[in-house]
């Protein structure tokens, strides 16, 4: 049954989905967002919501990782380059926020950026 959903990715705004949204339907490929409409009408909710999610059916999960490794962005540093893992050496990083006190939830803007690996899934600090 196609009724179960794998979340690719989740964005904090609804216009930062819609390139990837593109190319997916465009490779004939389902997508669901789910609280896009909830933060087009406030999106000052995005980080207590964790934004805009990104949602494919389960049995395209394959195709849609492929497609969607391929467009997406990685973190950059302040000039412009990729972020680099200081254990795998991999350039494929992105923001990483915990949030794992009520601290954070509650305020989530106090909390310093990280970078996690989507090689090796280490998180590191920006230097």
């Amino acid at each position: 049954m196609e009724d179960k959903f794998y979340m690719l990715g989740s964005f904090e705004f609804a216009a930062d989905v819609q390139i990837i949204k593109g190319k997916l339907e465009s490779e004939g490929i389902p997508v669901f967002l789910r609280d896009e409409n909830t933060l087009n009408s406030d999106p000052l909710i995005s980080n207590a919501i964790g934004g805009v999610k990104l949602q494919v059916y389960t049995k395209d999960k394959e195709r849609a990782l492929k497609v969607y490794n391929e467009i997406r962005a990685y973190a950059i540093d302040t000039n412009g380059n990729p972020i680099e893992c200081p254990n795998c050496k991999a350039k494929k990083s992105e923001v990483f926020y915990k949030r794992d006190s009520i601290l954070y939830k509650l305020f989530p803007f106090f909390e310093k950026r990280k970078y996690k690996c989507l090689n090796c899934g280490i998180i590191t600090k920006p230097e």
